[in-house]
C-alpha cells in the first residue's frame, strides 16, 4: 500500500515503467509514493538499465533478514561534499536527466552520464568512477562517453595517473548552441533549395522561402547572442562574503550597466 514497503507486483510495475523509458516521477506517481523511494530503490538494485524486479525483491528481502538476525552492521550513508542532501541530489539529478531528454537527448543513460558530470565539483570522472556512481555496467558507460564525446559535449584527457578522464568543459553549452546554429542552417539551405525545385510563387514555395527566412533570422539571431554571453561561461561565480558585499538595493540594481557584448 502507499507509504508501506514496495512490494513484488510494485517493483514488477517499477521494472515497466523503466522499460516503457518513463521518468522516475511518473512511475513514483503511478505507484503513489515519493520520487526519492523510486530513485532509491532502482539505484540500489542495479540502475535503469539493469533494474529487475525480481532480483531487487529478493535482494530486499535477503538485506531485511540480515537486519533482522543482527548478521551484518546497516552501512553507512554515502557523505556527500558540503553537506548536500543525497536524496535531494539524486531527485535533482532525475530532474535534469529528463530535462535533457525533452531537450533531444533521448538516450536516458547518454543523458545521465552528462548530468553526473555536470553535477561533478570537479567537472571530470574516470569511467571506473562513473560507473560506481551510476551503478551500471562499464559497457553503458563507454557507449554513452562516445555519444557524448561525438557531439563535442565532453572531451577527454590523461590524468597524473595516466587514467583517461572524461571533462565537461565550460564551453558545453557553447557547443551544444553552435551545434543548433548548424542544424538551422541546413533547414534554411534545403529550405530554399525547396522554391527552386516546386517554382518559385507556387503555394508550397512561398512556404518554404517564409520557412528559410524566420529559420536563417532564429540562426542569426542566436549566433550573435552565443558570441556575446560568451564570456558569461567563464565568469568566477565563487560565492562572496555577503558582508564585503551587501546586496544591491533595487535602484541599485536598475542602475548596473548591462553586460558588455
Amino acid at each position: 500500500m502507499p507509504g508501506g514497503r514496495l512490494t513484488r507486483k510494485d517493483r514488477q510495475q517499477i521494472a515497466q515503467g523503466l522499460a516503457d523509458g518513463l521518468p522516475y516521477a511518473e512511475i513514483a506517481r503511478q505507484l503513489e509514493r515519493p520520487t526519492s523511494t523510486i530513485t532509491r530503490e532502482v539505484l540500489r538494485n542495479g540502475g535503469p538499465s539493469d533494474y529487475r524486479a525480481e532480483p531487487a525483491h529478493r535482494a530486499t528481502e535477503r538485506r531485511a533478514q540480515r537486519r533482522r538476525t543482527g548478521t551484518s552492521r546497516q552501512p553507512e550513508p554515502v557523505a556527500l561534499p558540503h553537506g548536500r542532501d543525497p536524496e535531494a541530489v539524486a531527485a535533482y539529478e532525475e530532474q535534469f536527466t529528463d530535462v535533457l531528454m525533452q531537450s533531444g537527448l533521448s538516450n536516458r543513460m547518454m543523458a545521465r552520464t552528462l548530468v553526473c558530470l555536470l553535477t561533478a565539483d570537479s567537472g571530470s570522472m574516470t569511467a571506473a568512477e562513473l560507473v560506481r556512481r551510476l551503478q551500471v555496467s562499464p559497457a553503458s558507460v563507454s557507449k554513452s562517453i562516445a555519444f557524448l564525446e561525438s557531439q563535442s559535449l565532453i572531451r577527454r584527457e590523461r590524468d597524473e595517473r595516466r587514467r583517461e578522464r572524461y571533462i565537461v568543459d565550460e564551453s558545453l553549452w557553447y557547443q551544444s548552441m553552435a551545434a543548433s546554429v548548424r542544424a538551422l542552417d541546413q533547414q534554411v539551405e534545403i529550405s530554399r533549395r525547396g522554391v527552386d525545385v516546386l517554382g518559385p510563387g507556387t503555394p508550397a514555395a512561398a512556404r518554404l522561402e517564409n520557412t528559410a527566412r524566420f529559420l536563417d533570422f532564429v540562426s542569426e539571431s542566436l549566433a550573435r547572442a552565443m558570441e556575446q554571453a560568451r564570456d558569461v561561461l567563464h565568469t568566477d561565480t565563487a560565492p562572496a562574503d555577503p558582508a564585503s558585499h551587501p546586496a544591491p538595493s533595487p535602484e541599485g540594481a536598475a542602475e548596473r550597466p548591462a553586460a558588455r557584448g
